[in-house]
């Protein structure tokens, strides 16, 4: 027995070697690729010295002779701390995901083949000026020399996912960074699957006046009534399953509710403290680890810029200069419609135009998958734009036998000067020439906040399409594709994109709202971002005749909500201190706890509170409750509440309480049943998730943040390593805003909002502050992975200087670049 005893000593002392070894391996591979900060490198593509400074935050504030080279020594910047983030935003745009992480990526890969971004934006190149060229090149070159620094070095392959997921790097051209930027137009985008919705719950209702309810128009002028789906296409059927998506943090396409948003504000200086612009910005994406932004500082020839850069893209996005600061907010422009094409019965490969059948545009395109054989795509394109299958966006569930669907959008374009107006703005001066330079701007749409040292405005950049006004949708819905009052007919002008400079009030902002009231075609959208927290911006903007920098940002971490204020009195209007006393652990007291609870509350969504998550679950089991029967299986579509349908409802807005009733019972239901219900199944979720202490909750206990890696984040022991989870405050319609997840286990997770904060004060330009949600750094066992991620969390910023010696005073390391 001693001797059986030793040996399973000696066996479990050696496995625990064998363990610890294997940790000091992966350690110590992973950290062969962490950058040195602090040295001096030769490098081919330079014509002088660059340096590259990095504060006590590791922002590199990059130096040189050149505006190209100043270029140059931020794709080293980039390549240093987010290469792999890089090639992986490459690989999507390209379409050739599944060479690496095989066949999860599949369905990724075909549908960026289909639209053909990676194509687009390398055609776009030669479309841009002189200036843009020259920097596109000379950041390629940046990008490449730390590929060859890499190699010539062995530095652990530039990442340490690239260990695990071995694929070359090919070198880096300037058709890759605009192709980013197309990448993020999609990520922005989220009208096609509006109109398919739309189209689906039209076909499933059996009350057309009932669309308006569910998809509610902003408030704001009518329009004229449209014709019902099944009309346009007879053939489609009255329900058609919808096609179930596959499920991966890689896939570039928001889902419904999780496109783009973002805040933005400024204030002339006449409602400033002290005298100067002010401008507040946080555009707002989906979380992951790292995050999409950079923190860059760029000493070009006309004067310093910083601010927020994508890595990948050679331009400070949004930020400021010693004259001009910008800010970036989603526009919500149409910029997307989906066409229904006849095919020819005779020959498939022939659709219906204005003039007849015509041949689609066709060409084959392979896609080497991981351990398993190549498929190969037909992809064809319309007039209209780029065919999709079915299978995509549940296009097949509103597409007529022997019809298919193709896609008009902005973004499809091979002459986009995107990338040129970005660079036109870090060098403009004041807000009219920042404006008149936007006009190069293509896709995504925005809406361009500004400031100079005395001026303020906004401006909606993107081109905005020509519709017909005999329209038969007006872009709400898909339309056949062959006739031509359906099909654009080129551009607006700019000029008719909104613009707001100057205004009497002293205050500019936006927060996805509704900006303009135009009858169709100059309409902009009927869909909208935000119908809620512009009220409540209104209110913090209009309470202060002056403001400062510190009002601003106390706006920017505001968690109150409008919603819950509005919504609240109305749907409780007939439960509030109603019934007699119930004994403790019964339904009936846990529904009088949490009522006195809510009756109380001011709204604000603090992560330490109980109210906000049982006011959340409640919210969201009414309009389960309200929906289910009406729209079946497409009710799950609808995974965040929508306010406005909720007022619609309790108000009898048009008749809208007849949701209230379930068709299928024999009693009718009334509104305040239906709220009353709703509780107790909120309660009851809440106790089987949480406990039944319902003053003991904390709503930051279900409203955590997942700033998840997109690749590494379900590997189990490395997720710990590799994401960065938070408790935080604010929710789906709060300034501060942390859209939940809707669906799953955990609805409301924080998994979209603002991945960057800044503000902006030209009374003292050096004062202005900004954040990033994560770090600097893409490498997770940098120090700068998530070294700001509490700062965020907390709601501080870092100081956002141009000043160089202040950078100097407490830089973690000086890299010079040296021609080689």
């Amino acid at each position: 027995m001693a001797i059986v005893f030793r040996w399973l000593v000696r066996i479990a002392s050696g496995l625990v070697l064998l363990t610890l070894a294997a940790v000091l391996l992966v350690y110590f591979l992973a950290s062969q690729s962490l950058p040195e900060y602090d040295q001096t490198v030769e490098v081919q593509g330079l014509t002088a010295p660059v340096e590259i400074v990095r504060d006590t935050a590791n922002v590199p504030h990059i130096l040189g002779t050149t505006d190209p080279d100043v270029y140059f020594g931020l794709g080293y910047a980039h390549a240093q701390d987010r290469l792999w983030q890089m090639t992986v935003l490459r690989r999507t745009a390209q379409g050739r995901l599944s060479e690496v992480f095989g066949a999860r990526t599949v369905h990724i890969d075909k549908l960026l083949r289909r639209l053909d971004l990676y194509g687009l934006a390398h055609r776009s190149v030669t479309v841009q000026d002189d200036y843009t060229k020259a920097a596109l090149r000379a950041y390629a070159s940046g990008v490449n020399a730390r590929l060859a620094e890499i190699n010539e070095s062995a530095l652990g392959r530039g990442a340490p996912e690239m260990f695990l997921f071995n694929a070359p790097v090919s070198p880096w051209q300037p058709g890759d960074s605009l192709a980013v930027i197309k990448l993020m137009a999609l990520q922005l985008s989220g009208h096609l699957e509006d109109e398919v919705l739309r189209a689906r719950t039209s076909l499933m209702l059996n009350d057309a006046e009932r669309l308006a309810d569910i998809l509610p128009d902003v408030p704001g002028s009518g329009i004229a009534a449209l014709p019902e789906y099944a009309a346009l296409f007879p053939g489609v059927p009255r329900y058609a399953a919808g096609t179930p998506k596959p499920d991966t943090p890689l896939s570039p396409f928001p889902k419904r509710g999780l496109a783009g948003a973002s805040n933005a504000w400024s204030a002339a200086p006449s409602r400033s403290a002290i005298g100067g612009t002010l401008l507040a910005n946080d555009p707002h994406l989906g979380f992951t680890a790292p995050g999409i932004w950079y923190l860059a500082r760029l000493q070009l020839a006309k004067g310093g810029v910083i601010g927020a850069s994508i890595p990948g893209v050679p331009a400070i996005m949004t930020g400021r200069s010693d004259r001009l600061g910008w800010g970036l907010t989603s526009s919500y422009l149409d910029d997307q419609d989906i066409h229904i094409e006849q095919l020819n019965p005779d020959n498939p490969e022939e659709y219906l135009t204005p003039d007849g059948f015509k041949q689609f545009r066709s060409r084959p395109s392979i896609i080497e998958i991981k351990d398993e054989a190549p498929i190969t795509l037909t992809l064809r394109w319309t007039e209209n734009g780029p065919v999709l299958p079915g299978s995509d966006f549940d296009l097949g569930a509103i597409t007529p036998p022997g019809h298919v669907t193709s896609l008009s959008w902005t973004a499809l374009s091979a002459q986009d000067t995107s990338m040129s107006a970005s660079m036109a703005l870090m060098n403009a001066d004041t807000v009219r020439q920042a404006i008149d330079t936007a006009e190069l701007f293509i896709a995504p749409s925005q809406n361009l906040s500004l400031v100079d040292t005395d001026t303020i405005g906004m401006k909606l950049i993107g081109a905005m399409p020509r519709r017909d006004l005999r329209n038969q949708s007006r872009g709400r819905i898909p339309t056949p594709g062959w006739l031509n009052e359906n099909r654009w007919q080129g551009r607006l002008p700019y000029g008719d994109n909104p613009e707001f400079v100057a205004p009497a009030g002293g205050i500019l902002g936006n927060t996805n709202n509704k900006v303009i009231n135009r009858p169709f075609p100059r309409h902009v959208s009927y869909e909208w971002g935000d119908t809620q927290r512009i009220h409540r911006w209104e209110r913090l903007m209009q309470s202060r005749e002056v403001h400062t920098r510190d009002s601003f940002i106390e706006a920017q971490l505001d968690t109150v909500s409008f919603t819950a204020r509005s919504l609240l009195p109305l749907i409780g209007a007939d439960l509030w201190f109603t019934g007699a006393s119930a004994p403790e652990g019964t339904p009936e007291r846990q529904r009088q706890i949490a009522l006195n609870l809510l009756a109380e509350w001011n709204g604000e969504m603090n992560e330490h509170l109980p109210e906000p998550l049982i006011y959340a679950a409640w919210l969201r089991a009414l309009q389960i409750r309200l929906i289910s029967d009406e729209l079946g299986p497409i009710a799950a579509e609808f995974k965040h509440v929508e306010p406005l349908f909720i007022e619609r409802v309790y108000r009898n807005i048009d008749g809208a309480a007849v949701w209230c009733d379930v068709r299928q019972s024999a009693p009718t239901e009334t509104c305040s049943n239906m709220a009353r219900l709703a509780l107790d199944d909120a309660l009851i979720w809440i106790t089987e998730k949480y406990g039944g202490a319902l003053q003991s909750l904390r709503w930051g206990d279900a409203h955590q943040a997942t700033h998840d890696h997109p690749v590494l984040g379900s590997v189990p022991v490395l997720r710990f390593f590799v994401n960065i989870r938070q408790s935080t405050s604010g929710g789906d319609n709060t300034l501060l805003r942390g859209r939940t997840s809707g669906e799953g286990p955990d609805p409301f997770q924080n998994v979209h909002g603002a991945g960057y904060r800044g503000v902006y004060d030209f009374a003292d330009p050096d004062s202005s502050v900004f954040i990033t949600a994560t770090g600097q750094s893409g490498h997770f066992l940098s120090r700068y992975y998530d070294d700001q991620a509490l700062l965020w969390r907390r709601g501080e910023y870092i100081p956002m200087s141009l000043d160089l010696d202040l950078a100097r005073a407490a830089a973690v390391g000086v890299t010079n670049l040296i021609p080689r």
